[in-house]
């Protein structure tokens, strides 16, 4: 990130936080970086953690979302067994009127692409949201084991 003056002691702020990458279609933008806070930037909704285990029946995908909805929240599937998880958190509106002292809370989209095992039943997945924590469940196949059969040695 680089720092860019925007003004020469006219405004409360000299520096204006700059990202290069920002609008660029790929996910390396500096915007999910620790940035300066000022009450009139749009800051940008760190991408969301998401824990992804695997049982013996399913593969679980577990995302803490606090203060979202989930009409604000998206799950899709793509060709290719890819696991779509989005959503965006808008910014509280600002009255002329407040002063703002602190703001951590952080607003904007997310997107994340999860690509799944061949054994991913990418027609049956679920997803539930329940106290801020979006769970994602993609069952799987059952995995046929061989059967062995004995031979028998002759001689």
């Amino acid at each position: 990130m680089s720092l860019i003056p925007r003004g020469w002691g006219l405004e409360s702020s000299i520096f204006d936080p700059w990202d290069p990458f920002e609008g660029f279609p790929f996910n390396t933008s500096l915007s999910s970086f620790p940035r300066l806070s000022f009450p009139s930037e749009s800051s940008a909704f760190a991408n969301a953690r998401i824990d992804w285990k695997e049982t013996p029946e399913a593969h679980v995908f577990k995302a803490d979302l606090p203060g979202l909805k989930k009409e604000e929240l998206k799950v899709e599937v793509e060709e290719g067994n890819v696991l779509q998880i989005s959503g965006e958190r808008n910014r509280e509106q600002e009255e002329k009127t407040d002063t703002w002292h602190r703001v951590e809370r952080s607003s904007g989209k997310f997107l994340r692409r999860f690509r799944l095992p061949e054994n991913a039943k990418m027609d049956q997945v679920k997803a539930a949201m329940e106290n801020g924590v979006l769970t994602v469940t993609v069952p799987k196949e059952e995995v046929k084991k061989p059967e062995v059969k004995s031979i028998q040695i002759s001689g």
